[in-house]
């Protein structure tokens, strides 16, 4: 196995990790003040940057791995 995969691997894997986190959950405050949750509403600005910077970090580390399975 290239050790230059398996490091790209691990700085892919940190990455998602910390989009993940990033992202929001729920609907925030709305819920105190009686807003109800079952509002449709869709993502803009940064948060629909960071859903989609998942799937596509999600879709390298996916790459990646079948990479590393196939050269070892």
């Amino acid at each position: 196995m290239p050790t230059y995969l398996a490091i790209a691997q691990i700085l892919v894997c940190a990455a998602l990790i910390a989009t993940i986190l990033f992202q929001t959950r729920g609907g925030g405050l709305g819920g105190i003040f009686g807003q109800p949750d079952s509002v449709y509403r869709t993502r803009r600005g940064v948060e629909k940057t960071l859903f989609h910077t998942v799937i596509v970090l999600a879709v390298v580390f996916v790459i990646f791995a079948m990479l590393i399975v196939t050269s070892s």
